[in-house]
């Protein structure tokens, strides 16, 4: 019982807002050292887990590339491109990259989209561009609720996108549990097949919200801009 003191440094250590990566290193060597681990086997077991999730750390290498990349105009080009295109809107545009994203999912491309290399770089700024060709400057209020739309685009995507290919691990872990459970013989394709119409429908729910985000937009900031003694005379 003495070993889960290490789950007691982890609740304190977020109770008092420290450094997550701090408190977790600690609570892990704490619960080795506890459990009658050596220094040694301790820092062993780091380098074995470190090594054995090594792609977790990817972002060491993307962040910088894209960084570079935006230092070097990589989000004036991305509006300058949406610009081209006059009847893209916001809306539009973000429910096309959902599709896009969902499909590059389904076909076990989760790496190719994402919050650090697509949505940040990218997909953003050519959201608020297309905004700011119909509105003028957006306020920080419109520019965040874009930039949450942006987000939600590429999860709802990922996330009902990625249960179609039949190699993701959810659907690998499913089958073997039940296989193992129950006795049963279900294929990974059979629960490939019945994702499909979740991931449509989901689909269809939230490009119909990204489409009403034209509308919101309109409404907000039209109304916004409008002087007050218009407003005024208008309710007369």
């Amino acid at each position: 019982m003495i070993v889960l003191l290490g789950v007691l440094v982890v609740v304190i250590g977020f109770a008092t807002k420290r450094n997550p990566l701090l408190v977790v290193g600690v609570a892990g060597i704490a619960t080795g050292l506890l459990g009658g681990l050596s220094p040694g086997k301790v820092l062993a077991a780091f380098g074995a887990g470190f090594a054995g999730s090594r792609a977790v750390t990817i972002f060491a290498i993307t962040l910088p590339v894209i960084g570079l990349l935006e230092r070097y105009g990589l989000q004036e080009q991305a509006r300058n491109l949406i610009a081209r295109f006059a009847r893209l809107t916001t809306g539009r545009f973000l429910a096309l990259y959902l599709g896009l994203r969902q499909i590059g999912a389904a076909v076990g491309l989760t790496n190719v989209f994402g919050h650090a290399q697509t949505v940040r770089p990218l997909a953003v700024p050519m959201a608020e561009g297309a905004a700011e060709r119909r509105f003028g400057q957006l306020p920080d209020r419109t520019r965040e609720k874009v930039r949450s739309f942006s987000a939600s685009a590429d999860n709802v995507g990922l996330f009902f996108g990625e249960d179609v290919f039949l190699a993701v691990g959810s659907i690998l872990l499913i089958t073997g549990f039940v296989n193992t459970t129950y006795g049963t013989h279900l294929e990974p394709l059979q629960l490939a097949l019945w994702a499909i119409p979740t991931a449509v429908c989901a689909f269809v729910v939230h490009g119909w919200r990204l489409l009403r985000l034209d509308r919101h937009l309109e409404r907000e900031l039209l109304t916004a801009n409008v002087p007050d003694n218009a407003v005024v005379e208008a309710t007369k």
